[in-house]
């Protein structure tokens, strides 16, 4: 009997996938969490598992996700965040649908993954650091409900989708800072009282996914290096 599992995926990928799923149709039954956010985290954590497999197709889903995000950081006074996914993530992503369908392995849907040069590392880490510090003394004085976590993710998550767009491995090590941090803003927020459920378990999924990736490119780009 043929396999209907797409050619890079492995079998238990699929099975967290859609355990994942059914875990946010657990949150609207029994904790009556907030539609958006359910939508949210479906189109982002499927973003995320198509991303770190190189498919193209996942900026298609991460732009339904970004709307949606966009509306939970309006609605929970998160500045930073709002104006990062409606002026650079959503622009970005459409940039990088049509770069990525510009790199793909010969006869796959999958691109190919590349590494920074050292210098450019650090040019780029550097810069990400100073522009955190302006970002945080900005939300601080227009009353953002979380200055640091919010300023720190709102310059790393730019720095994190550039370098998604370039096929960095790089990208990984940015999100697993953003990831962290995140779940961390957005659990402090629902114990607050939103019902924001879903959106802490987006954060957490997004977490894992990037330690994950991270150790997939690393062990593919040093196997294309040999």
């Amino acid at each position: 009997m043929k396999s209907i599992k797409p050619n890079n995926w492995e079998s238990y990928e699929i099975f967290a996938l859609g355990l994942i799923y059914f875990v946010l149709i657990l949150n609207i039954v029994i904790f009556k969490d907030d539609l958006v956010a359910v939508l949210s985290a479906f189109f982002g954590i499927t973003y995320t598992m198509l991303a770190g497999k190189g498919n193209p197709k996942c900026y298609l889903f991460g732009l339904a996700g970004s709307g949606l995000y966009s509306w939970l950081a309006f609605s929970n006074s998160l500045w930073g965040n709002l104006g990062l996914y409606m002026l650079y993530y959503i622009p970005m992503q459409s940039i990088g649908f049509f770069k990525w369908n510009n790199h793909l392995k010969k006869g796959q849907n999958e691109i190919i993954k590349t590494k920074l040069e050292f210098k450019e590392a650090v040019i780029i880490y550097a810069s990400a650091i100073f522009l955190c510090i302006i970002s945080i003394i900005i939300l601080y004085g227009i009353g953002d409900k979380s200055p640091i976590i919010d300023g720190i993710t709102t310059i790393f998550s730019i720095t994190g989708m550039y370098l998604t767009v370039k096929r960095c491995i790089e990208q990984w090590q940015v999100w697993i800072i953003v990831n962290g941090l995140s779940t961390i803003m957005w659990l402090n927020i629902a114990l607050g009282g939103e019902k924001v459920y879903s959106t802490v378990i987006m954060w957490f999924v997004y977490l894992l996914f990037a330690i994950y990736f991270y150790y997939k490119w690393r062990v593919e780009i040093r196997l294309t290096d040999e």
